[in-house]
């Protein structure tokens, strides 16, 4: 739900979405997209002001056709960036709306579809941003995989956390690995985390475990490229309301999601483009190994 603009509080600069029945199919399954959600997420598309902070850089933005990626997407674009989208192929409706933004905004989309639990798809992607942009100055790994199991570990089977961990742990060393070679000094890496790193839910054990490990893999490469003139941060988000959640969540955790934060309410999307943009910009240049959590007050410790 898009911000009407007119409040500072915070409590009331988003109002909670109506929840109530709102389901979607899993996650790259066909119909699970944006327009299909009862109450859609606010992107920025009305309030995102640039001020030139990323004129003429390279971005890859995985997960980047709807929710947080797509507000990145926007962000980065609305500042001056051309921006590649990863995305599964049954999002492409999704990632053709992110890529109308950002060509809206005056910078180049570059859509590429694949699933990036194969490290050849993610060869593809990094070959064909340098390919067709020359190079790669921001890459955030966002993309990800969840599926609420209540029954907890009991319901958890092989196939579910092997796709889990391939898809928010191998992707991003894949991906991070193989761009690399191809970002000079002053680049950044920034890696979607998450609250559930230190707080984690019984029914997400497997993904609370992949954002714990993004943390740690985060602070491990910071110190690691910090002597090539690199940056690498992530950002932990807390429950933001996108796609996601209705494909993957109980009807009743959705009707009642956000609403155990201090402030309240489900955050949203464009509320943590921000913190992406910041932590891309030369205005975080002694910024690296670091965790900005935008979670509307829930601790992250980690």
């Amino acid at each position: 739900m898009a911000s009407d603009g007119t409040s500072n509080d915070p409590i009331e600069k988003h109002p909670q979405p109506e929840t109530e029945g709102e389901r979607l199919p899993g996650p790259g399954k066909s119909g699970s997209l944006t327009d299909n959600m009862g109450d859609e997420p606010d992107h920025g598309e009305e309030t995102y002001r640039g001020t030139g902070k990323l004129t003429d850089m390279v971005a890859i933005v995985t997960g980047g056709d709807s929710g947080i990626g797509r507000a990145v997407a926007l962000a980065f674009a609305r500042e001056g960036a051309d921006v590649v989208l990863s995305y599964l192929e049954a999002e492409e409706d999704d990632a053709r709306r992110t890529g109308e933004l950002v060509e809206e905004s005056g910078r180049k989309a570059l859509r590429v579809p694949g699933d990036l639990t194969s490290e050849e798809v993610c060869r593809q992607l990094v070959d064909r941003t340098v390919s067709e942009l020359g190079r790669i100055d921001i890459l955030v790994n966002n993309a990800a995989y969840q599926m609420a199991q209540p029954g907890g570990i009991a319901d958890i089977t092989s196939e579910q956390f092997d796709r889990v961990m391939k898809t928010n742990l191998y992707a991003m060393f894949w991906l991070s690995k193989m761009s690399l070679p191809h970002m000079g000094k002053g680049s950044s890496i920034i890696n979607t985390s998450s609250v559930q790193a230190s707080s984690p839910s019984s029914e997400l054990l497997d993904y609370a475990t992949t954002k714990a490990g993004i943390v740690n893999f985060t602070r491990g490469l910071a110190s690691m490229v910090a002597e090539d003139g690199i940056r690498v941060n992530s950002v932990a988000p807390g429950p933001i309301w996108t796609p996601l959640i209705p494909a993957t969540m109980p009807e009743e955790k959705v009707e009642s999601f956000g609403t155990q934060t201090p402030m309240g309410r489900v955050g949203q999307p464009a509320e943590l483009a921000p913190a992406y943009v910041f932590l891309a910009s030369q205005e975080a240049s002694y910024i690296t190994g670091e965790v900005i959590a935008v979670t509307g007050g829930l601790p992250v410790t980690i």
